[in-house]
């Protein structure tokens, strides 16, 4: 049976939230029902499967980082997304990147457009932050380990990125030698770039 006090927990959730998954109404005790209820009605939107936002709410720049952070709490962002959330590249990939454990299957959505990258162990948990942008938490790699993933992938993305990253990291102090020197040994490129690094001294 749908209440009016379940379209109103709805509501309210929906609107602390950026993206509203349909797994969310559990906490509040209310059925999957009132989200098509509720879009019927015009107060809700269904951005995609599973996944619904208030009708009025203006969209973020983020929103494409939101989608997939609701789907898909695992994923942490990395390498290009990673560089243009800290604003160390002047690119604008094509697709979102993520990086998941090793042994995960790619996610299943059909936007935004994503590509995954697998990482193990402390080379995919060391370095996370979760930053708060328009009520939603998104999971990304602190600067230092962002440049150290650029450099252990460069030929994903490029020798020429992982310069340049390092280089606009060092230059607006966006981290220290001893951050980078850090997640170089975690990556295990401190070789690669220890004659980068020692030019950016």
């Amino acid at each position: 049976m749908v209440s009016d006090s379940h379209n109103s927990r709805v509501l309210s959730l929906a609107s602390q939230k950026a993206l509203l998954r349909a797994a969310d109404l559990q906490g509040i005790a209310a059925p999957r029902i009132v989200l098509s209820r509720l879009t019927e009605a015009g107060l809700l939107d269904r951005v995609s499967r599973g996944l619904y936002r208030l009708h009025n709410f203006q969209a973020s720049e983020n929103e494409g980082l939101e989608t997939i952070a609701a789907k898909v709490p695992q994923a942490v962002f990395c390498l290009l997304t990673a560089l243009q959330f800290h604003g160390l590249t002047t690119q604008l990939p094509r697709q979102i990147w993520i990086a998941m454990p090793r042994g995960s299957h790619a996610p299943r959505i059909d936007y935004p457009p994503i590509r995954m990258v697998q990482m193990t162990g402390h080379v995919y948990s060391e370095g996370i932050e979760t930053v708060e942008r328009d009520n939603a938490s998104l999971r990304v790699y602190c600067v230092a380990k962002t440049v150290a993933d650029c450099f252990k992938h460069r030929n994903k993305i490029g020798l020429d990125v992982a310069l340049e990253a390092l280089k606009d990291a060092r230059a607006h102090r966006k981290t220290t030698a001893d951050e980078l020197w850090h997640y170089a040994k975690v990556c295990r490129v401190a070789n690669v770039m220890r004659p980068y690094l020692e030019a950016t001294q």
